[in-house]
């Protein structure tokens, strides 16, 4: 029978810079390449032995430590998501333009896999935009999940009865149907989310064409090509020609590439740690995990969910 030898190490908030790709010259620079990955989500992930981590929490720590070393002269956000929740994603937005109105720095987002909703709300706050050809991008819009189990719960004789202080204290609630009132309420909630989205995507990306507006943010995803003709994304490249694009900005041609990792993680390379769905067997079929469980938690998000 296989024996496993468990090394307990104690948890650090530390986060090492490694080499992710060479430098050329005696003054080289770095270039951050600082990831957006996964579900944006103010919560923290992973279990038992696994790591854990809060992904905004990550992101303010990688920022914080690329404005403090002099020697960064540009940042990459390696980009691979379907969003996350609205306040998570704003606040990713924020932060980036807060750290480029301090420093100075160049900021450039390059989309891997996916970069919809929410992670391209974020990458709206960079200076350029570099995605594949085949990258999934767009999904501009807010949508607010519910679901109604008191049909199920009447079948196996189960109830329940929410005692509250308004009359739309418990809505949204699985327990029972939505109402017409409430349904306009939470509309005019996504309503103003949008038009924050909205606001930020023409603010960044120039967008004055009704028609190509119209088209981009109904909701819908694109590949890079078509992201690029369309206005989303500036060039397309991959990762490494994101990483010259900031290069050439930030004045530092021999830069080399570096990444905060935590101690213990696994360093395999610029695309090391790409935390996308799993797909399944059936090509049909997409399958989330979230934070929490199977379901999506309440909440507006910024997401892209097929």
């Amino acid at each position: 029978m296989p024996s496993f030898l468990i090394t307990p190490v104690r948890n650090t908030n530390v986060l090492q810079e490694v080499d992710a790709q060479p430098g050329k010259g005696f003054k080289q620079g770095k270039i951050a390449v600082i990831e957006v990955e996964g579900m944006l989500m103010n919560v923290k992930s992973g279990g038992f032995l696994q790591p854990t981590e809060n992904p905004l929490s990550l992101f303010v720590q990688q920022l914080e430590q690329a404005e403090k070393d002099g020697a960064v002269k540009a940042v990459v956000l390696r980009v691979n998501s379907p969003g996350g929740t609205v306040t998570t994603s704003d606040a990713m937005y924020q932060l980036l333009i807060r750290f480029r109105r301090r420093t100075h720095k160049p900021v450039v987002a390059s989309c891997q896999e996916v970069c919809a909703s929410g992670a391209y709300y974020v990458s709206c706050a960079a200076d350029r935009i570099v995605a594949q050809p085949t990258s999934v991008v767009g999904s501009i819009g807010v949508i607010f999940n519910t679901f109604d189990l008191s049909g199920t719960m009447a079948k196996i004789g189960a109830s329940t009865e929410a005692i509250k202080s308004g009359p739309l204290k418990d809505m949204g609630s699985p327990f029972k149907p939505i109402t017409p009132e409430e349904r306009a309420v939470m509309q005019g909630i996504v309503d103003e989310y949008y038009l924050r989205f909205i606001s930020v995507f023409t603010e960044h990306r120039g967008m004055k064409d009704p028609d190509t507006l119209k088209t981009t943010t109904d909701g819908r995803v694109f590949s890079g090509k078509r992201a690029q003709e369309l206005g989303l994304v500036d060039d397309i490249g991959l990762l490494e020609d994101a990483i010259d694009t900031a290069r050439k900005m930030s004045g530092a041609p021999g830069a080399k590439a570096i990444m905060y990792k935590r101690p213990f993680g696994y360093r395999g390379s610029l695309y090391a740690e790409t935390n996308v769905p799993t797909p399944q067997a059936n090509p049909n079929v997409t399958k989330l995990e979230f934070p929490g469980g199977p379901w999506l938690p309440s909440g507006f998000y910024y997401l892209w969910n097929p």
